[in-house]
């Protein structure tokens, strides 16, 4: 069952979030950042993630699309 789910536009990236209840999850930022159900990819390299919490999933893909040269917060 899925929990959430949105897509919006920041510039030209979308942003697509999903989260389920079996804590399944799909975070993205165009091909830039990806983080899904224990891997991460950033600019294509692919390495594993060990998911601890839904915070703490937010906090390390914000980072990280803000290392990779993205910008996340009011849509220009």
């Amino acid at each position: 069952m899925t929990l959430l789910q949105e897509k919006c536009f920041f510039g030209d990236q979308l942003l697509e979030v999903e989260l389920r209840q079996d804590l399944r999850y799909r975070l993205s930022f165009g091909d830039l950042v990806v983080y899904e159900n224990q891997q991460k990819k950033i600019r294509g390299k692919a390495q594993p993630y060990a998911f601890k919490s839904v915070e703490q999933l937010r906090y390390d893909f914000e980072r990280d699309v803000a290392a990779a040269g993205g910008r996340l917060g009011e849509n220009p």
